[in-house]
């Protein structure tokens, strides 16, 4: 059988028949590019899809607000309701997209990376049937749900997609392939802004149409995604199914499945099964037992760093404002929405290049250099603005020309590293739920930022990106003491790096087996074997020839410790004692 015949490929490593099939199919990658063109763009494409395309009709949807609320009441509404009835939809979509980061973790360990990502799509063909009909009910409240949905729906890709990705990747390549989630994203963004010109869906009778534009991507991926595989890692560590691993890895990699890399998650197989005794049957780590265990923390802090400070640079913001932002710099009106298309096409310009440097340069030189870049970025940005209020000539395209540079510097590492950093610091028993806890946290900020922006803008005046430009200090700052670098390492090594950064030794961290320097108190034979093993029976009559207690006041007794059970410590609790 092509089943059997698979497998057998797969275990002989010295079959020259699979050597020789493995050479000519090393570079036939192409069902690998294919699956990630299909996930992506129902995934996190339509995450930057719908962030710009909301820009557009800015104006005519608060028109359709206020001319609604004279229908149903017979007034009008003044600017700042207005703007507080824009806010909350705007907002909507982070609201929701906090509710879908929540969701993905039970979602890909319940489903599946692949048929999480398919039925994800069903929100989105929700929101948009909400949007389609909102202008005929003449409900702008219409437009809120929808994008809370649509929000809901970006939440679940923005964490499956990469986690997909980096499950599915060959370690040379997991980067690059990870990082297409960033590209596709930017991409996304471009698209929204190019589609929203008043050439195309960007005029106001078109507005229903261009919101509920993002449908055609949504229903290209149901056509696609079924025909390609699942994620190898998710068959053989959560459903237990080797023979279908086996597949999927050998149609990722052009035909047959390499031994390494089922030897490496054989390893880590093993991993979850020590992870199943902790945490249960289903091998998954709740978020409380993740943000109690030590051994990871260090992992964790760092990826909640990252995620928070991708957010809190306000570099998402731009999108949601950027009509309003290139007002306030001075730029003329009728060339404000080719300057929106430009911001877009600067974050999918570094996206693209950064996807080909990722795999060279490395994770965390492009994630520092990017934070580096954009903190210098927004005080030369603050000191255009402070010379445009004096009147000073050119500063307007001073302005614009920083905002650009800023989503560059944005789109070169944060936009994409970060995303790949869970993939690549947690197992997989854990790995869903530290991207459950990151994204919840990034939909948090977006939604605290995204409300707060104009405030920020209204209160700050010339100096509102100085927060920003602050945070981005402090992200490099933060991550360049932590951050380890991940390309072409192996999960043991990475875990090993941030092993380093843990408790000191005997703080609280210790093995079983292992003895805490720095006793004090005098210690018996029963107390030391205690301490030794503290999980273990407290009368092992095999080690110790005897258990009577010793008081302070007399002399240490002679120890019966076997050298070969615990090496070393029949000298070190003879010193203790002694010096006791």
């Amino acid at each position: 059988m092509q089943n059997a015949g698979t497998i057998f490929r797969c275990q002989d490593v010295n079959d020259p028949d699979v050597n020789q099939r493995k050479n000519a199919n090393s570079g036939s990658l192409r069902t690998l590019g294919l699956t990630v063109c299909s996930a992506a763009i129902g995934g996190t494409f339509q995450y930057g899809y719908n962030i710009s395309v909301i820009n557009s009709p800015t104006n005519y949807i608060q028109r359709f607000i206020n001319d609604t609320y004279w229908e149903r009441w017979g007034t009008g509404l003044d600017a700042p309701k207005i703007t507080l009835v824009w806010t909350f939809i705007v907002s909507a979509f982070s609201l929701g997209g906090l509710v879908g980061a929540i969701l993905a973790g039970p979602m890909a360990s319940r489903f599946g990376r692949k048929h999480t990502l398919l039925l994800n799509n069903s929100f989105l063909f929700a929101s948009a049937a909400l949007v389609l009909a909102s202008r005929w009910a003449r409900s702008f409240e219409m437009i809120v749900a929808g994008r809370l949905l649509v929000g809901v729906n970006a939440g679940v890709s923005m964490n499956v997609q990469p986690m997909y990705f980096g499950e599915s990747a060959p370690k040379h390549l997991r980067g690059a392939v990870a990082f297409s989630s960033a590209v596709f994203t930017a991409f996304g963004i471009f698209l929204g802004q190019v589609v929203g010109l008043t050439e195309l869906l960007g005029a106001e009778v078109l507005w229903p149409y261009l919101l509920a534009s993002n449908a055609l991507p949504g229903l290209l991926q149901l056509l696609t995604l079924p025909w390609f595989p699942e994620s190898p890692r998710y068959l053989l560590m959560d459903r237990g199914d080797r023979e279908a691993c086996v597949r999927a890895l050998a149609r990722l990699r052009g035909g047959v499945a390499p031994p390494e890399e089922l030897e490496e998650m054989q390893q880590e197989m093993q991993e979850m099964q020590k992870q199943r005794q902790q945490h249960g049957d289903s091998g998954s780590v709740s978020p409380w037992a993740l943000l109690r265990d030590r051994a990871l923390r260090p992992q964790l802090r760092t990826v909640m760093a990252a995620s928070s400070a991708m957010m809190l640079c306000g570099n998402d913001s731009i999108y949601f404002y950027a009509s309003y932002i290139f007002r306030e710099a001075g730029i003329p009106a009728a060339k404000v929405q080719y300057a929106c298309v430009g911001t877009g096409l600067s974050e999918f310009t570094a996206a693209v290049a950064s996807n080909l440097l990722i795999e060279r340069v490395g994770r965390r030189r492009l994630l520092l250099g990017g934070y580096g870049m954009m903190a210098c970025f927004a005080a030369v940005f603050t000191l255009a603005l402070v010379l445009q209020s004096q009147g000073v000539a050119g500063m307007p395209y001073l302005s614009m020309a920083c905002v650009f540079t800023y989503i560059l510097s944005f789109g070169i590492g944060p936009a994409g590293v970060t995303g790949i950093l869970p993939a690549e610091i947690f197992d997989q028993a854990s790995r869903p739920t530290a991207y459950m806890i990151a994204g919840s946290l990034m939909w948090i900020n977006l939604l605290l930022v995204g409300m707060m922006f104009p405030f920020i803008i209204a209160g700050l005046g010339p100096f509102c990106f100085l927060p920003f430009g602050g945070v981005c200090v402090a992200a490099a700052l933060y991550l360049g003491r932590v951050l380890p670098e991940t390309k072409g390492r192996t999960l043991a090594e990475i875990t090993a790096e941030f092993d380093k950064q843990g408790p000191k030794a005997g703080k609280g961290n210790m093995e079983p087996g292992t003895l805490e320097l720095g006793v004090v108190c005098p210690l018996t034979p029963l107390k030391a074997l205690d301490r030794l093993s503290p999980l273990k029976p407290l009368t092992p009559p095999e080690h110790v020839s005897s258990l009577e207690p010793l008081s302070p006041l007399d002399p240490p007794t002679p120890l019966d410790v076997k050298p070969e059970v615990f090496p070393g410590i029949k000298e070190d609790l003879l010193s203790n004692n002694q010096r006791g």
